[in-house]
């Protein structure tokens, strides 16, 4: 259950994200990079303030929004078990979403699948694997997926504080 309100939250979050796409593209592809930095630090507080919302939302709502889904006292335990990682998780996405449509409005997107990859090899699986091996559950498996998040967050927000994905239309061209 909590894994559809992950999806609900991802895909919300991601609003932002689409217009950070096609926003930051027309300023690169115009010439204008400045634009687009602006509109990069813009678009990842507005995405960051929204994520924090629905966070205080979900942590508010804790008592109350496992029971609209099942009267299952097993899997309500679930629940509560992972109620907090997927918490403390959704403010760490709304940074991740804005930068990753950032990027990809920039035409970054080799970065990001390759920076992807690399964080679930080594933020991802070794917790899904630990899950198995020391019977973690489905605790282990969304911790594995905050530390997936936090690291994602790490690479997207590097690779924007370097500039690097600052390529104008012209330029991009050229690359390609």
């Amino acid at each position: 259950m909590v894994l559809h309100l992950w999806n609900l939250v991802s895909l919300m979050l991601d609003s932002l994200a689409i217009a950070a796409q096609t926003l930051v593209g027309a300023a690169l592809g115009a010439g204008r990079t400045e634009d687009a930095r602006a509109l990069a630090r813009r678009l990842t507080a507005w995405s960051t303030v929204f994520a924090v919302v629905l966070a205080a939302v979900f942590a508010a709502g804790q008592p109350v929004v496992p029971g609209f889904f099942t009267t299952d006292v097993s899997v309500i335990d679930q629940m509560q078990a992972i109620w907090w990682i997927f918490v403390a998780i959704i403010p760490v996405a709304g940074v991740v979403f804005a930068l990753d449509g950032v990027l990809l409005g920039s035409g970054d997107a080799a970065f990001l699948r390759n920076a992807t990859m690399a964080c679930a090899v080594v933020g991802f699986l070794p917790f899904i694997w630990s899950a198995l091996v020391f019977d973690w559950g489905v605790v282990g498996i969304w911790l594995g997926l905050g530390v997936f998040v936090c690291l994602r967050m790490v690479a997207v927000a590097g690779r924007v504080l370097s500039g690097k994905w600052l390529v104008t239309g012209s330029d991009r061209q050229l690359q390609d």
